[in-house]
């Protein structure tokens, strides 16, 4: 769990750090009624897109959003929206996160998630 790695990775510098993220950010938050944890996993995607500078923890809720049922398209078409908003080189950076995240779910063997990303059409 990514969580249990933040909390092991803080462990010798700032044990209060770990504990706080998952105790208020997954123990809180992401426990609130109002959003689905795939709504709240598309809100965080866009976030950290935004942010253009989060690439570890954005491949973190890229894997996350696959886990809770987005599919890829739905990601990438989250970040591809960011460019609006946060500019393209933040989108860019998002989009190489998401093709890193797809990459190693395709190697563990997983089934692509939504199928291939080709844009989704609908007749």
């Amino acid at each position: 769990m990514a969580g249990e790695r933040v909390v092991e990775a803080m462990a010798d510098i700032s044990p209060d750090l770990g504990r706080y993220i998952v105790e208020f950010g997954f123990g809180d938050v992401y426990c609130r009624p109002g959003l689905t944890l795939r709504e709240r996993e598309i809100a965080t995607i866009a976030a950290l897109t935004a942010l253009g500078h989060a690439a570890p923890q954005l491949k973190v809720h890229i894997a996350a959003g696959l886990n809770v049922g987005l599919t890829r398209t739905e990601i990438t078409e989250t970040i591809l929206q960011m460019a609006l908003y946060a500019g393209f080189p933040a989108a860019l950076n998002g989009m190489f996160a998401a093709k890193e995240v797809f990459a190693a779910h395709d190697a563990e063997g997983a089934a692509p998630a939504g199928g291939s990303m080709r844009r989704e059409t609908s007749n």
